[in-house]
Parts: C-alpha cells; sequence; structure tokens
C-alpha cells in the first residue's frame, strides 16, 4: 500500500527582529521552523549561520494542505510569499485577510482581471513603500517629531514624536492618524503603536488610504484600478507631487516594474496608462 503524503509540521512562533534567541530555541519564517544554534538577535532565518532550517512548516496542527482561502482574496497565500519572499514576519497573509473585511469593495468589485489588477497595484505600491514589506516603521528617526501638526484642535496626545509613518503605506501625521483611527473604529490617535503591534490594523491603515484617499492625485486608488484609469494614476495618489509628471521617473519606473511583476504573477494583463 503506497504510503500517504506527510503534512507539514505546525509552525512555531514567528520569528522577531526584535527578540532575543537563544541556542535550541525556534521560530518560523517564510513557511519554515529554524533552530538557533547560539545567541541571536536580528539576524535572519536563511541568511545567517546561526539558523539550522528545521524544514517546511504550515498551519497548527497535521492534516492535508491548505484550502481555497475562506476570505476571497484573489491573491493566494503561495502567491503572496512569492511576491514578498524576505518580508518581515510581521506582515502576515492573515493580518492582511482579516483586513479585508474593513473596504468589502477592495479587490471585489468588476470583473476578475479588475479584481487582480486592484491586488496586484495595491500590492505593488505597498512593496515600493516598504522595501519588500521588510519596514514596519519609517527608517530615518530625525523625522519623528516633524509629523506633530499642533495646530488640530486635537494636538498629539500620544506625543510629539509619535506619529511617524507606520505599516504597509507608512501612515503618518497626527490628522492622518485620527482620520484613519476614526473610519476604522480604532483609536489610533492616542495609540499609534497600535499600527507596528498588531498585524490586521497595519493592513487596515494602508486600505483605509487606497480606498478613501485622494492624496496629491484627483481620484482613490481603488477607483483609478475599477474605472480603467489605470496604475499610473495610483502612483498620482499615493506620491505623486514627489515622482509624477518626470519629477522622478526612476521611483515610478520602480513602482510600475513591480506590479508588472505581480499582475504576471496573478496571471493577468497589466493593462494601459501604467505610468504618470
Amino acid at each position: 500500500m503506497a504510503s500517504e503524503s506527510v503534512a507539514a509540521a505546525p509552525c512555531v512562533a514567528a520569528w522577531s527582529a526584535s527578540a532575543v534567541y537563544t541556542g535550541g530555541q525556534t521560530a518560523s519564517y517564510n513557511g519554515h521552523n529554524w533552530q538557533a544554534k547560539w545567541w541571536t538577535q536580528n539576524e535572519r532565518p536563511g541568511s545567517s549561520d546561526v539558523w539550522a532550517d528545521q524544514g517546511a512548516c504550515g498551519g497548527t496542527g497535521p492534516g492535508p494542505g491548505p484550502g481555497p482561502n475562506p476570505s476571497g482574496f484573489v491573491v493566494s497565500e503561495a502567491q503572496f510569499n512569492q511576491m514578498f519572499p524576505n518580508r518581515n514576519p510581521f506582515y502576515t497573509y492573515q493580518g492582511l485577510t482579516e483586513a479585508l473585511s474593513a473596504y468589502p469593495g477592495f479587490a471585489k468589485t468588476g470583473s476578475d482581471t479588475v479584481k487582480k489588477q486592484e491586488a496586484a497595484a495595491f500590492l505593488a505600491n505597498v512593496s515600493h513603500e516598504t522595501g519588500g514589506l521588510v519596514y514596519v516603521v519609517e527608517q530615518n528617526q530625525a523625522n519623528y517629531p516633524h509629523y506633530c501638526d499642533r495646530n488640530q484642535p486635537y494636538g498629539c496626545p500620544a506625543g510629539q514624536a509619535a506619529y511617524y509613518g507606520r505599516g504597509p503605506i507608512q501612515l503618518s501625521w497626527n490628522f492622518n492618524y485620527k482620520a484613519a483611527g476614526d473610519a476604522l473604529g480604532i483609536d489610533l490617535l492616542n495609540n499609534p503603536y497600535r499600527v507596528e503591534r498588531e498585524p490586521a490594523v497595519a493592513w487596515k491603515t494602508g486600505l483605509w488610504y487606497w480606498n478613501t484617499q485622494n492624496g496629491p492625485g484627483t481620484m482613490t486608488p481603488h477607483n483609478a484600478m475599477v474605472n480603467g484609469a489605470g496604475f499610473g494614476q495610483t502612483i498620482r495618489s499615493i506620491n505623486g507631487a514627489l515622482e509624477c509628471d518626470g519629477k522622478n521617473p526612476a521611483q515610478v519606473q520602480s513602482r510600475v516594474s513591480k506590479y508588472q511583476s505581480f499582475t504576471q504573477i496573478l496571471g493577468v494583463p497589466a493593462g494601459n496608462n501604467l505610468s504618470c
């Protein structure tokens, strides 16, 4: 009798760049369990000899492989991992799918092609903003005190330097934290740190911007994709004042190239009007 295939081992707790691990301790990263050989901190599994690969992992216990995504999201977990092979473990696929309920029209409007194009467009811009989902917070700490507009009636209750960029579209400024929090039913004005501590909250702030904000553009990125304006208009809405109209063609091309790569992974054409 032929032997049945063995399911992957359960994944242990996800690796954290800020945690200290000693020899023998384990962590999961990119679908594998890893064991530390000796003391380590911020040495990414798979890129350092400190970690020994314990093999593939998945799910929370033995059983068959994953079935259809219950969220109905047009990007599977395998495709997400293919798009972001070096992502920070904070940016979980589960956090993303949990966040989708905040904006049910996202990647669920129009034809199957349009749905996948919108998902690819969002994830391409997110990839550009975060170095491939590597950065959870803004790296230049000198900027942190800059994002407090004390002319707002509510001020900056979390502190002068508390509203730095966080999450997949790097939410910043006290007024944006208040607006996003009000829209999502989360008090981000008083506790902006939730965006860097809770994956679903981080993803929700990115989706808030994508679905509701024009930025320097004339339409939301969501509307740009579902109404056929094209990927270039999503760039304009996110960072057009600094990148579009010839201001920084290299940055624009970086976003376009990532979008073309992601649409290829999802098996749909990129469409027209890719640049801004």
